[in-house]
């Protein structure tokens, strides 16, 4: 192979902070690029690769497409040889459309709606019957079961409409060219025919009679017309009657049993997107606003006669206990027994009634008849709720459709259960000849994509689940599953950190994954800080030696034997064991604790949790064992309601107890933008802007003219450009491809006026500091004066967390989801904060996108927290991490329906003796 074939060459690399770096990149392996946060490694594998793979695609589309993008800038490099097709796969959520889901976004739910449209089959919901329609050539299939010789007749009911009497009937079928009918059993002229014995269920028009033959050409011809003419004339119906034996066998073209027509089955009527396939009661969004079975039962540790339903409290309302407790014994519903510990059948009858004791819906039909007070209509509003739809199940689809079954299974079934599960199902479906002929390309894509995706460690979701609620890294890896479906050669896939929110259990499952991309041909480029993923390069590149404007080097390249002798890298420090976390030599000891009783929202299996308060506690546990369910939708809620702070949905569990008074606010800190739109900044949100907009008010140049500090923002009309109104950038919509970011012709992205930008502190312009980094900005506002002061305070604790690199007026959207976390958790640890209130930090994954150095400050800072008096619980994979903790809970010990279950509690030495513990054993090696 020719060299500039072999590898991707590229010189003089300058985008961002790149130090005009050159390097080559050989084809066909896993490549790693590693570094600090910073260093530079997105830089060179998106900014410069993807962007330079991007516009030279634009740059092959016909010159009508050119016209629109031509403006696209090529990345600042002086050549890029023997790059390939590009495949970008990075950290963002798939879609916040509601109607998006993990079957869309695979495409399996597409493959499914055209298997079921083909090979379903339809029961009736009554009888279990199948319902079947048949055709002309089944009928015929009939008869030629007959012997040679035997006569027959084919015969249609002979149905008169309400509005024509008997005798207009028969001119009717004389004038068409019928001439007898089959009535009681015996046959007539219609020449002569008496209209009164006439009876409509026992009345057959005579469409032909015939002798069964072989092999005659035009006998098949006269039957085959003669049975088509015998459905239409009967409405659908026909009948053959064997003159020989006096057997009837009926026919129906229609889609029908005893009377009730079913719909018959279409790719559209599996569609939820679609009106005709979507639910009725929801229109195809899975959920609706109801009554909150959760609102109106909030502590299902109670019966009905400790007051379980909410509702039922009070003297008015307790009426409708009361007859229900009167009338209990009945139906034997025990009203003594804790509202979790019914039966599904004792559970319905609270809620549904019987016909002795009227239930909860009849109670709230009644609220809802009386709305014309306003009392009734408050009360209402209390147990109102985003619910799953009760139709369909939260599945979307109508409800005619569960009808439809393959292997006793119908669509809405498989959407429910979890991947693996259902990879199960088709690995061992069984079909009919004539099933698995139409089937077999449709079960061979659903196959190969539901493998993919338990490849990547997925297999704890269901297709049913929405896109929004996916974390980036799952995201990352249902696209990362999609491109090994659709079987691309000779590509550049690059990925954005995908070992993100993966145990170290499924990593091993990941790095599988990557080698599958290389081994059929691809190039497989890896941004990433995960050490197994490290290890198991071809090739690693570390870029550094630090971050910001002291990166954009290339520190080393050489596969994993030669990173373990390079100088200078602090990748290789930590990876040789030279530079490493220390375990603490003292856990701490926490007295106070909250407690968690009953937890069972989606996997988790009734259980009891204690989160110690005042140190650091970590939750653990593989992907879809349960941890966010556990913190983010039961916990949090639970005690942002206790303390008054919000009123969201709170997972279903029964009691949180414990020393809830030993804190007094609750903090999320997670990975989402750190503003709502793509003006917030790292200055704007720790609050430094508005100390440095007074500080630029305060000059000469600007008193003189009278200028206060808002003219120096860009969010609001003064000072700022008004043809990018301070955005520094046009943005044009491409209408079906995605908009193009132009820079502002008149600014040329400074984002202020030339008559702004005349005020200078120390020679710079607003703009100048905006570019400042964070490192230079700390430096450059090194003074004295009290307002300097308080912009060096609020910008201190972004260089210990290190995010010294950032510029000050970076935009949130170029910003990671780890930088966004630390930039929160920034605010939190600012010098001279008085009157710190107690408070629960709960953190998601906050190692995202860190290098092992960033953990180490990361954990400085998590520590200076607790030292301030708050408590620190931690959702982690990174066992880093998790030695460090004073106190570890490990969910577990699988995903999904295996998962949910309480493995271990306690420090991390007695949780590495834990067999059952998947974090306990890759622990052990940490704690050695």
């Amino acid at each position: 192979m020719d060299k500039p074939n072999a590898e991707i060459a590229i010189k003089g690399a300058r985008v961002h902070n790149l130090k005009n770096i050159n390097i080559n990149i050989p084809h066909n392996q896993i490549v790693v690029i590693t570094g600090l946060s910073g260093s530079g490694k997105s830089s060179l594998a998106f900014s410069t690769l993807f962007a330079e793979g991007q516009r030279r695609y634009v740059e092959s589309l016909s010159s009508y497409a050119r016209q629109f993008l031509g403006r696209l800038e090529k990345p600042d490099v002086d050549s890029i040889k023997g790059i390939s097709p590009a495949v970008a796969i990075e950290q963002k959520v798939i879609s916040n459309n509601p109607r998006s889901t993990v079957g869309t976004v695979t495409e399996i739910y597409d493959y499914l709606k055209v298997l079921f449209a083909r090979i379903g089959k339809t029961y009736s919901p009554t009888t279990g019957k199948e319902i079947k329609k048949h055709t002309v050539a089944d009928v015929i299939d009939r008869i030629h079961q007959f012997k040679v010789g035997e006569k027959f007749m084919i015969l249609s009911p002979w149905l008169i409409p309400s509005d024509r009497s008997t005798e207009d009937s028969v001119k009717l079928l004389i004038s068409q060219g019928y001439s007898k009918v089959y009535v009681h059993g015996a046959n007539y002229n219609l020449s002569d025919f008496d209209p009164k014995i006439y009876k409509k269920e026992e009345a057959y028009v005579i469409i032909d009679r015939l002798k069964h033959t072989e092999n005659d050409p035009d006998y098949e011809s006269r039957l085959g017309d003669s049975i088509q003419t015998a459905f239409y004339e009967g409405y659908g119906t026909a009948i053959i009657f064997d003159m020989d034996s006096n057997k009837q066998y009926l026919f129906t073209n229609k889609f029908e049993e005893d009377g009730v027509e079913f719909i018959e089955p279409s790719i559209n009527f599996f569609s939820f997107n679609n009106p005709f396939g979507a639910c009725a009661t929801c229109e195809g969004f899975g959920s609706m606003i109801g009554i909150d079975e959760d609102l109106v039962i909030p502590n299902k540790s109670l019966s009905l006669v400790e007051d379980a339903v909410v509702a039922w409290r009070g003297e008015k309302m307790s009426e409708w206990k009361m007859q229900m407790i009167h009338h209990a014994a009945k139906d034997k519903f025990p009203v003594h027994t804790p509202i979790e510990e019914l039966s599904e059948a004792e559970y319905q009858m609270l809620w549904q009634g019987t016909k002795n004791f009227k239930g909860l819906w009849d109670f709230f039909n009644h609220l809802s008849s009386q709305t014309y007070k306003i009392h009734y209509r408050i009360m209402l509003s209390r147990y109102r709720g985003k619910t799953k739809c009760t139709a369909c199940r939260g599945t979307r689809l109508r409800v005619e459709t569960n009808y439809v079954k393959i292997d006793g299974k119908n669509l809405s079934d498989l959407l429910l259960l979890p991947i693996n599960e259902l990879q199960d199902f088709f690995k061992d479906i069984t079909l009919d000849k004539y099933q698995s002929q139409i089937a077999e390309r449709l079960l061979i894509e659903i196959n190969n994509r539901l493998s993919y995706l338990n490849k990547v460690g997925l297999s704890y979701l269901d297709l049913n689940r929405q896109s929004g609620t996916l974390s980036g890294g799952e995201s990352q890896r249902i696209h990362l599953a999609n491109s090994l479906g659709s079987s691309l050669v000779g590509s550049m896939y690059i990925l954005d950190e995908p070992s993100i929110g993966l145990h170290p259990k499924d990593t091993e499952k990941l790095i599988e994954v990557l080698r599958n991309l290389k081994a059929i041909g691809n190039t497989v480029i890896v941004v990433e800080h995960e050490e197994d993923i490290i290890l198991a390069a071809d090739q690693i590149i570390d870029m550094g030696p630090l971050a910001g404007e002291y990166g954009g080097e290339v520190v080393f390249q050489g596969d994993h034997k030669d990173l373990l002798k390079a100088k200078g890298s602090i990748t290789a420090d930590y990876l040789t064991g030279k530079t490493k976390i220390e375990v603490p030599t003292l856990r701490r000891s926490m007295n106070n604790k909250i407690i968690l009783e009953g937890a069972k929202e989606n996997n988790l299996k009734n259980i009891d949790v204690s989160i110690p308060l005042n140190g650091f506690v970590c939750v653990t546990g593989v992907s879809g064992s349960g941890k966010s369910t556990l913190i983010k939708q039961i916990l949090a809620p639970a005690l942002q309601k206790k303390l008054g702070k919000s009123s969201n949905k709170i997972g279903a569990h029964s009691r949180i107890t414990g020393d809830i008074d030993q804190i007094k606010d609750i903090e999320i800190i997670d990975q989402n933008s750190i503003g709502r739109s793509s003006r917030s900044n790292p200055a704007t949100y720790v609050k430094a802007f508005d100390y440095i907009r007074d500080l630029f008010a305060k000059q000469q140049g600007a008193k003189l003219r009278g200028l206060k500090p808002g003219y120096f923002s860009y969010n609001v009309p003064g000072g700022r450009c008004e043809t990018c109104k301070g955005e520094g950038e046009i943005t044009i919509s491409m209408q079906f491809m995605a908009d193009v970011k132009l820079q502002c012709e008149d600014c040329k992205g400074k984002r202020y006026t030339p008559e702004a930008l005349e005020i200078t502190v120390r020679d710079l312009t607003i703009d100048d500091v905006l570019n400042l980094s964070i490192d230079n900005a700390l430096l450059f506002f090194d003074g004295v004066k009290s307002t300097e002061k308080a912009i060096r305070d609020r910008l201190q604790p972004l260089q210990d967390l290190g995010l010294g690199y950032l510029k000050l007026g970076q935009s949130s959207s170029t910003l990671s989801g780890g930088e966004a976390q630390r930039i929160k958790l920034a605010t939190y640890l600012m010098v001279g904060q008085k009157n710190i209130t107690p408070t629960l930090f709960l953190f998601d994954e906050p190692t995202t996108g860190l290098h092992f150095h960033d953990i180490a400050k990361l954990l400085v800072a998590l520590n200076k927290l607790i030292g301030l008096g708050h408590s620190v619980l931690v959702i982690e994979h990174n066992m880093d991490v998790v030695k460090t903790a004073d106190w570890v809970i490990d969910i577990g010990p699988e995903g999904g329906k295996n998962g949910g279950g309480l493995v271990f509690e306690g420090t991390p030495e007695d949780l590495i003796k834990e067999k059952k513990s998947y974090t306990g054993f890759y622990l052990k090696e940490k704690l050695v």
